[in-house]
């Protein structure tokens, strides 16, 4: 651990808009890590190398119009002060910073109090050099600290950062509290009774910045009211094609919404876009679906967590073939993880976002997902999923059984169904029902089998006695079909 994570420990909570009570309980704590005191604006050029030793370390405020004893005297406040406070630091500060400006009466006294967030871009220089917080100092920062910190903010993870031009009016109050409640009932963990703003803070769905909340890409992305009216390249399309090349498609979504959301609706597209075939086995009707659903959902859920967000103009595709489904997500493996170790080697591309999904049970543990794919398929009788790096996109590939769908049904022995005192006729036209999903009437059953009515009729109502046929509609109309 390096000095600068040591002295980001304990940092104390400053809060803006504050009181004249308020402001008295801070100044009677002196000045320190996060606390810097000025008695007039005089002072302001070197006030702004504060605000970026705050901006470098863990953030705090500095107080124009307290002596560093502590005495509040109070300044003058024009029209344009807080102007020339905020110009000044905007100027100054490289990258720039946007403190917060509030001016507090103390009795007849004016405190000018300026609050600064601990930034998510630092290191920012003040006239070309860089500052940290030292107690109640501000040091000029090492060489080797400047590039530590230059590295972790080019490493920071991209869901972490605030998402610009958004407020806190962007996130749904009832998204958030819907992950609370679901992940309480999934983990076990009591709702927190806290208000929204510390709510947001705690599960890095917002940050500080500039003593306001702005929500983090992620909160965006998870919680957000509209996601793709700030993040377009958000969106997962969905394609049902005729065949197996992209020629001609038979259905289409493009899904927009929040990450679960869009999770959700993206299985159930592929549901309603694949077959589900039946027969008889054992005395008993067996279902089969064309995929492992746990597989494909698995898929998904990869796609929308781990994708490259840095990525626009580019959304995440599902392609539906009669012969296979293609998911691709924009963004190659992280950096040190490739095919071969895929399994074993675990990087987080967007770890507050896995946190979300992994909360709520929409992921398992993480770095179990490919394994768990790969077991899906073999279970249900197919080949392991392809897997391909595109370098721009991560592709997965699942080949489906194609005719031979009731195959992948196990016959688990020898069925004799004549032991239930059916009759040829009657086997072939219960294959017929079950297996091809056939409808009969009494007519097309005299005419496949060239019998009577009576005889008919006699076959039919036996096949309901056995309890794998109903009946729909009445009369002439009356049709035979398998449970």
């Amino acid at each position: 651990m390096n000095g600068l994570q040591l002295l980001r420990s304990n940092p104390i909570r400053i809060r803006s808009k504050m009181n004249a009570s308020e402001l008295q309980q801070l100044v009677a704590q002196g000045e320190g890590q996060q606390l810097e005191f000025k008695r007039s604006l005089a002072e302001l050029e070197t006030a702004a190398r504060t605000v970026v030793a705050f901006a470098n370390t863990d953030g705090g405020a500095l107080l124009f119009g307290v002596r560093d004893a502590g005495d509040i005297i109070g300044v003058e406040v024009g029209q344009t002060t807080k102007e020339r406070i905020t110009s000044l630091v905007t100027e100054t500060s490289d990258p720039v910073i946007y403190p917060s400006v509030e001016f507090i009466k103390v009795g007849e006294r004016t405190v000018i109090a300026v609050h600064v967030a601990a930034s998510e871009n630092r290191p920012h220089l003040c006239k070309g050099r860089a500052y940290k917080r030292v107690g109640a100092a501000d040091v000029q920062l090492s060489r080797d600290e400047y590039e530590r910190l230059l590295l972790s903010r080019a490493t920071a993870a991209f869901d972490r950062q605030p998402m610009d031009g958004t407020s806190q009016t962007d996130l749904s109050e009832e998204r958030v509290h819907w992950y609370l409640k679901l992940r309480a009932e999934k983990r076990g963990i009591a709702t927190p009774e806290t208000p929204l703003p510390d709510l947001l803070l705690s599960i890095g769905a917002a940050v500080a910045q500039a003593g306001r909340l702005i929500p983090s890409r992620a909160g965006i992305l998870c919680f957000g009211k509209h996601p793709q009216e700030v993040m377009p390249h958000s969106q997962v399309r969905l394609a049902r094609f005729q065949g197996t090349a992209t020629s001609h498609f038979i259905d289409r979504a493009d899904l927009q919404g929040t990450l679960p959301e869009m999770i959700d609706a993206a299985e159930q597209f592929i549901r309603r876009n694949t077959r589900l075939a039946a027969k008889i086995v054992n005395f008993r009707r067996r279902e089969v679906t064309e995929y492992p659903f746990v597989a494909i959902r698995e898929a998904i859920c990869n796609a929308v967590c781990h994708r490259d967000y840095r990525i626009e103009g580019a959304a995440i595709r599902i392609s539906i073939f009669d012969d296979r489904i293609e998911v691709n997500s924009p963004g190659g493996l992280p950096l040190g993880v490739t095919l071969a170790n895929i399994e074993r080697k675990h990087v987080l591309r967007n770890p507050i976002i896995a946190n979300y999904l992994y909360d709520v049970f929409y992921i398992e543990k993480w770095g179990t997902g490919i394994a768990r794919m790969r077991r899906a398929m073999r279970e249900h009788g197919l080949a392991e999923p392809r897997l391909e790096d595109l370098h721009d996109f991560f592709a997965v590939t699942f080949y489906g059984p194609g005719d031979r769908i009731l195959d992948l049904i196990p016959e688990e022995g020898e069925t004799d169904l004549r032991l239930l005192g059916l009759n040829e006729r009657q086997i072939e036209s219960l294959r017929m029902m079950t297996n091809e999903g056939r409808e009969l009437t009494n007519s097309t059953y005299r005419q496949l089998f060239e019998v009577s009515r009576n005889t008919a009729s006699r076959d039919l109502q036996g096949l309901l006695q056995t309890g794998w046929v109903k009946t729909i509609g009445n009369g002439k109309g009356r049709r035979y079909r398998a449970v």
